[in-house]
């Protein structure tokens, strides 16, 4: 199920131009010559990836832990559900939970860090726009996030979302380059897809949970159970002459 993350990336793209693409189509240009132009577009997209792979790291300790209790299966439902959640729970919805958590004043901070780097006319300072970028709220990553819980590992998990964060790579680097080689009716049409996707995507997990013992799809998880052998070994007798 990794490459799950790649695909969900690629199809739902669309969604990241949407929501990110004004702060792709408005990267300032640096330097002089063109290939600091593609290097800082790249580094852009770079530093989403980055920050994506990183946020994988800590969906991964928190799938890992339920893990280790034994609830391998319990992880791949729990994904699927918190899939459909996100689907179903209204956007302001989402925003209240997460002022609750407090994650407002750190997309205060987040905002204002952009508003910084962007002034600042280096291919670094792009990268970090990237970086930035990544940590701004987006249902669209949350759904991703939830299916990296269910990966076997910290390290699968950071690879989940480094594949979801290549998938939206050949589009976001696009518009990077030009607004204008998207529609805004495609655009419309493809985040609309999202959703169905996204729920395509929890049916999967919430399959491979539940243990149908259907091939790739549902397989039967066999539980092994340790037997543990005890040997008398009884004293020889002495033979008597």
């Amino acid at each position: 199920m990794i490459w799950a993350g790649f695909i969900f990336g690629l199809l739902g793209s669309f969604h990241c131009v949407g929501m990110c693409g004004p702060i792709a189509m408005s990267l300032p240009f640096v330097g002089s010559s063109g290939w600091q132009y593609y290097a800082g577009r790249l580094l852009y997209n770079g530093g989403r990836i980055v920050t994506y792979s990183l946020l994988g790291a800590l969906a991964g300790i928190f799938g890992e832990s339920l893990q280790m209790a034994g609830l391998q299966q319990t992880v791949s439902i729990v994904s699927g559900v918190l899939i459909l959640l996100l689907l179903v729970l209204p956007a302001a919805v989402q925003g209240k939970y997460a002022n609750m958590l407090g994650t407002d004043k750190l997309m205060l901070w987040v905002r204002k860090k952009l508003g910084y780097y962007f002034q600042r006319n280096s291919l670094g300072s792009l990268f970090i726009v990237g970086l930035l970028n990544g940590l701004l709220p987006c249902g669209f990553v949350y759904i991703a996030l939830a299916g990296a819980i269910s990966a076997p590992d910290i390290s699968g998990a950071m690879l989940y979302m480094a594949l979801f964060g290549l998938g939206t790579f050949p589009l976001m680097f696009l518009v990077s380059l030009s607004g204008k080689l998207i529609s805004l009716k495609m655009r419309s049409m493809f985040n609309r897809a999202v959703p169905y996707v996204g729920m395509v995507l929890a049916i999967l997990f919430i399959f491979r949970g539940l243990g149908l013992g259907i091939p790739y799809l549902s397989p039967k998880v066999e539980h092994s159970h340790q037997k543990t052998e005890i040997t008398c070994c009884s004293k020889p007798t002495a033979s008597a002459e």
